[in-house]
């Protein structure tokens, strides 16, 4: 039996369950520190969403939850069985090679019967009994010629079966990770922004070593824990069939047992799974706001979600196993190895009493029944490790399933920087729509900004412009070329982007900067980070441009804001999509910003978004959305004039600025 992410549980269960959740919430806390940028404006809103507690739920074991444990626990022997396809014949090769060893296991034990018999009863025979030896030297050599040979057998094939399995698994994680790299470069780019790095680094690392077991250990480990008790069970026959079936007394009393603990167990890992997910949830929510929550005085609520649903998880899983305590116990005391010993002697004995069996077969059963508990445990202990892998594996399937951008058949190159929004509608979950009949013209060597709202769909439809993601309805086009039928790399040539989410490489400031173009010269890099505004604080660093990101170069918001404009300016592209670009410029580079990137319109298409209306002030175009749709659109002047909604926030604008 084992504890509560594997097998039926048994009275380790609290112990169990607390090193699940505290594992949960120190990966999850990690994932939301790693990603975690950005804290929503509303404050007060987000210290009061995080004490809301969302309903968990129950342990309870209803005929639809079994129902659906059984089906997902078929589907995902479907799953697993098609990931691990590529080294079958390995484990299969391996099983046979395991095989071969759990039967030289038994053959030590079969040699000292031999030299017993030879012994003490002076016969030869591997059974306990056979026909007066004469030679009972070459009798005993023999048996210990046997016993070296299923010693050495048990050695050989065991090594070959691991040595065959390690070697898959190497292969198994390479050919893993390369098609999760694979997958992840044909993926929307969209799907990065909605998934955290988190979820990529525990499949292709944490995740990837934890089905080391599932390909180098189970198949191994549970031949053997089969074979060597059938061999035993054989041999043990041969002997005698009533020492054989003495022995074999404890094993229904644990399988009964063991079949009891487990009658449940599907529908219970449904709901504890379900339970882990909300803590992970809750744990990942409360790190993401805390210093939202601390400022509002609300750390104790905030927490409340992930403190009640984990209290919940640990007393109601608890309340589970509590009954089964002592079955396990019971069960457990059935195979261990004394007792198996006493019942094989004291029965043993009594059928000598009776003339059934002699000492040495009773002497040999013994000995091989003592065998049978390890491989019992062997197959208890394995199923907590086999379960947390395939788990594992599963996160690996899901991750391999990400859906694909289309490519294009026949690829076209776009001919010219014209951008054309025609009737887009969009939604992130089917119906919900974001965006609502969109139609948009930016023309080359113009500034569109977008502004609007919070929630207005102004930064989704210019993730659409990069092909983010694909519209339900309509088309982006690029010098009169839908993007969809576009190569992404020939797209990524056309349309550069610097997002609210900064993403800055574990790698020099320099390399940083020079991601797109690594040819280029550090002058060339100098330029347009004095363009960004950044080129004064690289030089400041202690290595100036080849100072490493998140070691010596510890860069703010703002300054990272200006590596990532500079980067887009080396890169060139004769399109830039700039969300939130000025969102973290102080008052006294915001201006240089403004002045460097109205350098770049020439010949260029450029899409802005910002709050700050200051900033666009000066746009060849407005496009004032609300709701997912385009309220207003034209110049500055036009707007203000026009006594709309863009005119209303110029107004709130001005009058806070005074």
């Amino acid at each position: 039996m084992t504890n509560a992410t594997g097998a039926p549980p048994d009275s380790t269960t609290a112990d169990a369950v607390n090193d699940t959740v505290n594992d949960t919430a120190n990966n999850a806390v990690n994932d939301a520190v790693s990603d975690t940028s950005n804290i929503a404006a509303d404050g007060q809103q987000q210290a009061q969403a995080q004490s809301e507690t969302a309903p968990a739920p129950t342990l309870e074991f209803t005929k639809e939850a079994k129902q659906q444990a059984k089906q997902e626990t078929q589907e995902r022997k479907r799953q697993l069985s098609d990931m691990l396809r590529p080294v079958r014949s390995a484990t299969n090769l391996a099983v046979v090679c395991q095989a071969v060893a759990s039967f030289c296991t038994i053959l030590p034990f079969v040699a000292i019967t031999q030299i017993a018999n030879a012994l003490i009863a002076g016969r030869s025979g591997f059974l306990g009994h056979g026909a007066p030896v004469t030679d009972v030297h070459g009798a005993v050599w023999a048996g210990i010629w046997l016993a070296l040979v299923g010693l050495a057998g048990r050695a050989v094939f065991s090594t070959l079966a691991l040595g065959i399995t390690h070697f898959a698994d190497a292969r198994m994680g390479t050919f893993l990770r390369r098609r999760i790299v694979k997958t992840l470069s044909h993926a929307p780019l969209g799907w990065f922004t909605s998934h955290s790095s988190g979820v990529v680094r525990k499949a292709a690392i944490d995740d990837i070593a934890s089905i080391h077991y599932l390909v180098a250990h189970a198949s191994v480990e549970t031949t053997g824990a089969a074979c060597t008790p059938i061999f035993a069970l054989i041999y043990l026959f041969a002997l005698d069939w009533r020492l054989a079936l003495l022995s074999i007394i404890p094993l229904p009393t644990y399988a009964l047992a063991y079949a009891y603990m487990a009658k449940d167990w599907g529908a219970m890992q449904v709901k504890v799974n379900a339970m882990i997910q909300q803590i992970s949830e809750a744990a990942i929510e409360f790190v993401s706001g805390i210093s939202v929550v601390k400022t509002f005085g609300k750390t104790g609520q905030a927490h409340k979600k992930y403190r009640d649903t984990a209290q919940r998880l640990s007393s109601e899983y608890t309340e589970y196993c509590r009954p089964m305590i002592m079955t396990d116990a019971i069960a457990s005391v059935c195979i261990m190895t004394p007792v198996m010993l006493m019942i094989g002697l004291a029965g043993g004995f009594w059928m000598m009493g009776l003339g059934w069996v002699n000492a040495i077969q009773v002497f040999a059963a013994s000995l091989v029944a003592a065998t049978l508990p390890a491989a019992l445990i062997t197959v208890s202990f394995g199923m907590q490790s086999r379960t947390e892998a395939s788990a594992a594996a599963m996160r690996i399937h899901d991750l391999l399933e990400t859906p694909q951008l289309p490519a294009p058949k026949v690829p076209k190159a776009p001919e010219g920087n014209a951008v054309v929004f025609d009737h887009i509608d969009f939604s992130y979950t089917p119906g919900n729509p974001v965006l609502h009949d969109i139609s948009l013209e930016l023309q080359p060597g113009t500034v569109t900004a977008l502004v609007g709202p919070s929630g207005s769909g102004k930064s989704t439809l210019a993730t659409l412009l990069p092909r983010f993601f694909d519209p339900e309805r309509g088309c982006v086009r690029i010098g009169g070329v839908d993007v969809r039928e576009i190569e992404p790399t020939e797209l990524y040539k056309h349309v550069g982007f610097v997002l609210q989410d900064v993403q800055l490489v574990h790698l020099s400031i320099l390399d940083n900067i020079r991601l797109g173009r690594p040819d280029v010269t550090l002058n060339q890099v100098r330029e347009v980070a004095k363009l960004a505004q950044i080129d004064e604080r690289i030089m400041q660093l202690p290595r100036g441009y080849d100072s490493v990101v998140g070691e010596d170069a510890m860069l703010s918001g703002g300054e990272a804001q200006r590596v990532s404009i500079a980067r887009a300016l080396l890169a060139d592209p004769p399109i830039l999509v700039l969300d939130e670009a000025t969102a973290f410029a102080d008052p006294e580079s915001e201006a240089a910003i403004q002045l460097a990137l109205s350098h770049l319109t020439t010949g260029r298409t450029l899409l802005v978004i910002a709050h700050r209306l200051a900033t666009i002030a000066g746009a060849d175009q407005i496009v004032v959305m609300k709701d997912g749709r385009i309220a207003e659109q034209g110049t500055q002047s036009e707007l203000v004039a026009a006594g709309g909604l863009y005119s209303s926030m110029w107004r709130e604008y001005e009058e806070a600025g005074r």
